[in-house]
């Protein structure tokens, strides 16, 4: 592959970068320019690479020595691998600059790419801007042109002026993008331009997003809905994820916010908000697959097959007497996937039965718990209460997000310095 002196920053975005021996490192979640506060192209200072653990990390630019169609190639040395906070005298072009509103020789347009450019001394700047002109037609979009810097007006940015931006650009990454990586780029974001992303996206997708927030985003988001919509994103969460949301709010706005929910939405809330967020009734979902024992293997794997249902979920079929909501009938036993799989389609879940399981009961702690996912080697189990009704069931990944230490979402892997001095104090 060709290495290039200039490629748009929207082209970057999701970009592999590999190390100097072929091997891979993450990929490009953004790119960090210096705000100029003269109408000169601002210095490009590094890139944002996101690591497979999810931890997001400033790479130099110094150290970048090839960006080429399809992969950004960094030259030898070590990089450091401390979480990225940016600073005030920077702006994330894709974050924040984009889909900002400019003007053209008196003419409104929006900006839609940024391009960088390496100069003669090798450093790299935002030399161009890609804007598309407002036609005034309503769905009418106009020409888009490339200018420079220079050029463009009104490039005062978001925390600056409070002026909105629109999120277009955002949110044609995010499309392509899974929910938990979607919150990581909220969360770097400022707040602004969080809320700004907030106000575009749908309720289901939203809420998706909201689980996989740290708890003090989740919190400040919530605050910043109205009260209508943050409802109509709670009852969007699954329950119990909800319910650790609104654990965490005074008790007035849990209130408030239960009350303007659909029944139907609030009740299997409720029954894990009356259980501490460190038992197996607080961790647990309330809504597990359930199937009466007249079903066949075939019904069951329909509904495993749901495409919406997490993975831990799906693993394991219970088998309960009519009602087969929580709380259920009479508790019968459970049907691994594995053995739905082995068995006829045509045959009863009854005949496939696992009766030997131990079950969780709703007070069991988190050591108990440790124990039992170690003991049985599962990620799905069941909770019943005193009466041998199935009320939910504890999955491991539910357990790992409470084992894990607080802010776990945002640092990835533990802190460790880099073996020569070349880290973000050096921009």
């Amino acid at each position: 592959m060709v290495a290039v002196t200039r490629v748009f920053a929207a082209r970057m975005a999701g970009l592999p970068v590999f190390g100097p021996d072929g091997e891979p490192i993450g990929r490009v979640r953004d790119v960090v320019a210096a705000l100029s506060v003269r109408r000169q192209p601002p210095r490009v200072l590094g890139l944002v690479v996101e690591l497979p653990t999810r931890r997001r990390i400033f790479v130099p630019m110094l150290r970048v020595t090839r960006i080429e169609a399809a992969a950004v190639t960094l030259t030898t040395g070590s990089v450091n691998l401390r979480a990225f906070t940016k600073r005030p005298n920077e702006m994330l072009v894709l974050g924040e600059l984009l889909d900002a509103q400019v003007r053209i020789e008196s003419a409104s347009a929006v900006l839609v790419d940024s391009a960088l450019e390496q100069t003669r001394t090798r450093d790299w700047q935002l030399t161009k801007l890609a804007v598309r002109e407002r036609t005034g037609r309503l769905g009418r979009r106009g020409p888009t042109k490339v200018l420079d810097w220079d050029q463009v007006e009104g490039l005062e940015f978001a925390e600056v002026t409070g002026s909105p931006q629109g999120v277009q650009q955002l949110l044609s990454m995010f499309d392509t993008m899974r929910a938990v990586d979607v919150a990581s780029t909220l969360h770097e974001l400022p707040s602004k331009r969080r809320y700004e992303v907030a106000e575009a996206l749908d309720d289901e997708w939203l809420a998706d997003i909201v689980e996989e927030l740290p708890e003090d985003d989740q919190k400040d988001l919530l605050a910043y809905l109205d009260d209508e919509r943050a409802a109509d994103v709670l009852e969007a969460m699954n329950p119990d994820d909800a319910a650790d949301l609104l654990a965490e709010l005074p008790e007035i706005d849990k209130v408030r916010l239960l009350e303007l929910m659909a029944p139907e939405e609030s009740e299997p809330v409720k029954r894990l908000l009356e259980f501490s967020a460190d038992t197996a009734g607080g961790l647990m979902t309330p809504e597990p697959l359930v199937v009466t024992p007249d079903a066949t293997i075939a019904e069951a794997l329909a509904m495993a097959r749901n495409p919406d249902l997490p993975i831990a979920v799906a693993s394991m079929v219970f088998v309960c007497r009519a009602p087969s909501a929580t709380p259920t009938g009479r508790y019968l036993g459970c049907v691994h996937l594995q053995r739905l799989l082995r068995e006829p389609p045509s045959t009863l879940v009854a005949g496939a039965l696992d009766t030997d399981l131990a079950s969780l009961p709703p007070l069991a702690p988190l050591s108990e718990l440790t124990r039992y996912f170690a003991a049985y080697n599962l990620v799905c189990g069941p909770v019943l209460d005193d009466e041998e009704h199935l009320i939910g069931a504890v999955t491991v990944d539910d357990l790992l997000d409470h084992l894990l230490p607080g802010g776990w979402r945002q640092s990835g892997l533990p802190d460790r310095e880099p073996e020569e001095p070349t880290s973000q104090e050096a921009r």
